[in-house]
């Protein structure tokens, strides 16, 4: 879902970390293309992922249009964000583009490639996983008591056609009442 635009920074951390608990064959991995601008990245992923659509590997939602994944693997960061979206950058109110890019973000690397709302929240199901104490805060502001009261976070905005599942251990969850 979340793509630096450095592919050695891709496949040090999200391919080669997931690839060594879950086994995925080559051909099922589209890694972003090296060499190109952030705009360039967007517009190629893009429609790689809508070939994918024109050509079956991939499902259609038949609610938005967008490609449908049976399962989409989530994380949320310490202060609510998921992807690269983070609370305060306009990204996150894309409605049209299945793949936006920022150029700034406040973790490295500065230049990032995400999968929009739209297309996340296509997915039959969707897996959060939030580990660890420092997601803490953002945790009670996402699923506490009075999760409504509070301004949203991107992590809220996760609606899945089908189920939305939370994996939180003690420390993510140690805020909550």
């Amino acid at each position: 879902m979340e793509y630096k635009n450095t592919m050695s920074y891709v496949l040090d951390n999200n391919h080669k970390a997931f690839g060594l608990a879950v086994p995925i064959p080559e051909f099922n991995i589209y890694p972003i293309k090296e060499g190109l601008s952030p705009e360039e990245t967007v517009e190629e992923y893009e429609q790689r992922l809508k070939h994918l659509v024109a050509n079956k590997t991939l499902k259609t939602s038949s609610i938005t249009g967008f490609a449908n994944f049976d399962l989409m693997l989530v994380g949320m960061g310490p202060e609510g964000h998921v992807g690269s979206m983070f609370c305060w950058l306009f990204q996150r109110f894309e409605k049209q583009k299945w793949v936006t890019n920022l150029t700034d973000s406040p973790k490295p690397p500065p230049q990032r490639i995400t999968f929009t709302f739209p297309l996340i929240n296509s997915s039959s199901k969707i897996a959060m996983v939030v580990t660890g104490g420092a997601a803490a805060d953002a945790v009670k502001v996402a699923l506490g008591k009075h999760a409504s009261d509070y301004y949203h976070l991107p992590a809220q905005k996760i609606a899945p056609e089908g189920t939305l599942t939370w994996f939180l251990d003690k420390e993510a969850t140690s805020k909550l009442c």
